[in-house]
């Protein structure tokens, strides 16, 4: 067995820089030899690296996953991990998936095409194109579409294998919600947590008179007045900061509460993101200061940002096409933008879902209420803005958001969030533990290079 594990790793030397050479779009130097048994010509050809159970995981495999990860690792912009360390850990992972799938399909899981369809049109629509056009980009990234089609059903029947072994175990008691809602104050108090303020400085010179002090005062609770209207607090830092850091929209950065001055923390600890502070005096001034960011490890935030949006829902079939869906909602926008007409006369006229009636109007929304592509894009609008046309898996929308406003969520909102986060931490240590217990129940062998 030690001969050979030396001689897989000599194969996963030779794997690596091949993969290296080729993510930098370069060619390995003819005269380049690396291991007598595992040129990198070699590295690509198809052969057995490893069995598990009856089943072969070839050369081939290890080296499609290897450069997949670590393209999307380099289209991403992150910094690619060495290569010699990566593989190992795909093999590692395909044995983990191969043994899974195998003891899904042993007891007798198993997936409709129906379900690998919808996954598919899923995929489609968050690409925001047709399955058609899907396939195609498949393709030309070197899958063929039976391969990308098997990929989908492995992944639903390990998702399946998953629920049935796995999630179905792990139960959130009301108990451990009361016990982590006793431990949170404590937890806060540890200092761990991060905020990130922005202020406006009034400044006052150490030689300013009771009357010169006074007017600096009321400049400061007018800014104060201004950023608690919702007014851009950018702006009013151009306009009113005496710092030196207008650049950065006077934030001052993300860092630990110890780090920053203890008059500060005292007048933001209470406030949720977005929120701005009573005016606080220090010696160098009066400040106005914003939450932009805070982070409390390992706790749920007890605020949400809620948006209050509206929408028109074309629903593509056999008289509209996805396309004259699109144009017709884009001449929609444009007579919006330009005040031709009203967005809500406009959606009572076309919506073809229940908010026409409405003139399209959704109410207040907390995240998560909407599909992942459309809350992605009204995310994205400032207030009064309209989106261009949106494809999801409803049809094609337009949406224009009117406001948002900052939401602490009820008793009962906080402790489900709170169960909803104890029930992630407790299904990924099962998930964990499942997994190796599978991996030590399976027969794994590792199998030489051809010389």
């Amino acid at each position: 067995m030690t001969h050979r594990l030396k001689t897989f790793t000599v194969t996963m030397l030779a794997l690596a820089a091949s993969l290296q050479a080729q993510a930098q779009g370069l060619s390995l130097p003819a005269n380049r030899v690396l291991a007598p048994v595992a040129s990198p010509a070699q590295s690509q050809a198809d052969y057995i690296v490893a069995v598990v159970n009856s089943e072969p995981i070839t050369n081939r495999e290890v080296y499609r996953e290897a450069q997949r990860e670590y393209q999307q690792l380099v289209q991403q912009r992150r910094a690619p991990p060495d290569v010699q360390a990566l593989l190992p850990e795909i093999l590692e992972g395909l044995i983990n998936r191969k043994a899974q799938l195998q003891l899904a399909r042993d007891t007798g899981l198993r997936v409709e095409e129906s379900a690998i369809d919808q996954a598919e049109q899923s995929i489609a629509v968050q690409n925001q194109v047709d399955v058609a056009e899907l396939r195609l980009r498949v393709t030309r990234d070197g899958m063929s579409v039976i391969q990308f089609r098997d990929q989908l059903s492995d992944q639903i029947l390990m998702q399946r294998l998953r629920e049935r072994d796995v999630e179905s175990r792990v139960r959130i008691t009301e108990q451990d919600i009361d016990q982590f809602l006793r431990e949170q104050p404590a937890a806060e108090t540890k200092g761990d947590t991060q905020i990130n303020l922005a202020q406006i400085l009034i400044a006052v010179p150490e030689v300013a008179n009771a009357q010169q002090v006074d007017a600096l005062k009321l400049r400061a609770q007018r800014a104060l007045e201004r950023a608690r209207k919702g007014e851009d607090f950018a702006t009013l830092v151009r306009e009113f900061s005496d710092a030196t850091d207008l650049a950065s929209a006077g934030q001052l950065g993300l860092r630990s509460t110890t780090r920053y001055p203890e008059l500060f923390v005292r007048a933001t600890t209470p406030l949720s993101v977005g929120d701005v502070a009573e005016l606080v005096r220090s010696p160098a001034g009066f400040h106005v200061l914003k939450v932009v960011e805070k982070i409390r490890p390992g706790l749920p935030t007890m605020a949400v940002t809620q948006s209050h949006a509206r929408h028109i829902l074309l629903v593509p079939n056999a008289r509209l096409s996805e396309a004259e869906a699109r144009s017709k909602l884009a001449e929609f926008k444009k007579q919006v933008v330009t005040n031709q007409s009203e967005f809500a006369t406009l959606a009572r006229q076309n919506s073809q879902d229940g908010s026409a009636a409405l003139g399209g109007d959704l109410g207040w929304a907390s995240p998560g209420m909407f599909v992942p592509e459309f809350e992605a894009t009204m995310n994205r609008l400032a207030p009064g803005e309209v989106s261009d046309p949106l494809l999801s898996r409803f049809g094609v929308h337009l949406i224009q958001l009117l406001e948002r406003r900052k939401a602490t969520l009820t008793t009962e909102q906080q402790r489900e969030a709170v169960r909803a986060m104890l029930r992630e931490k407790k299904l990924e240590e099962a998930y964990q533990s499942w997994a190796q217990d599978v991996r030590a129940r399976a027969y794994v062998e590792l199998r030489e290079p051809p010389v």
